[in-house]
């Protein structure tokens, strides 16, 4: 398993930045890299709530698998090439006081063997580059102009 973090610091409240990651069908609103996102599931918050996300060509099933309000949400990425096993993507938020560190951690399963981790490798990595994407979309949304995603806090490759 690959797992990747990024993070990003927020100059806003826990409780706006997940007013809009709980909006969970809006992620085009805010991510530059989501082109259309909608809800496939009755149900608009919590676990089991269901999106449907287009990126280019791309098109991807998300499903919350963890919900705590105002502190993190977990979704399975599903719809990926077949040689990727599973996509997770965690969102935590942390009141620093007047800003909220947000961190989104992708975690890559393409199975042991030597070569499906190169696979999974290069996935995260491209992942890595989305993540970067969406906490830069979340910052502007959110926060004030002039706030900055954060250097990588983590990458790496280790088996989970």
């Amino acid at each position: 398993m690959v797992t990747i973090e990024r993070t990003a610091v927020v100059p806003a409240s826990p409780g706006d930045v997940w007013a809009v990651l709980a909006e969970f069908g809006d992620i085009s609103r805010w991510a530059t890299n989501v082109d259309h996102s909608c809800l496939l599931s009755e149900q608009t918050e919590g676990i089991g709530t269901t999106r449907r996300i287009q990126t280019s060509r791309a098109t991807v099933v998300e499903t919350v698998e963890a919900w705590e309000p105002a502190s993190s949400v977990a979704y399975r990425i599903t719809g990926l090439p077949r040689v990727v096993r599973s996509v997770t993507n965690t969102w935590r938020l942390v009141d620093d006081g007047a800003q909220t560190t947000v961190s989104l951690t992708t975690e890559v399963d393409a199975g042991p063997r030597p070569p499906q981790q190169l696979i999974a490798k290069a996935v995260g990595k491209r992942l890595a580059s989305a993540s970067d994407q969406m906490l830069d979309g979340l910052t502007r949304h959110v926060g004030t102009p002039g706030a900055t995603v954060a250097v990588p806090a983590n990458a790496t490759g280790a088996p989970a």
